[in-house]
């Protein structure tokens, strides 16, 4: 099981990159931060 969660984690922490790179250029870098949290949180 734990190796299921260390995967997520791995997809989840991708993800988190990738939407850091994509569309968050032109706005406020905590804006950014709790747009990606937002992100995150609903696709889990």
């Amino acid at each position: 099981m734990w190796k299921l969660y260390a995967v997520l984690s791995a997809v989840f922490a991708a993800l988190t990159a990738i939407f850091a790179k994509v569309g968050v250029k032109d706005i406020n870098s905590d804006l950014a931060t709790a747009i990606r949290t937002t992100v995150i949180l609903a696709i889990t």
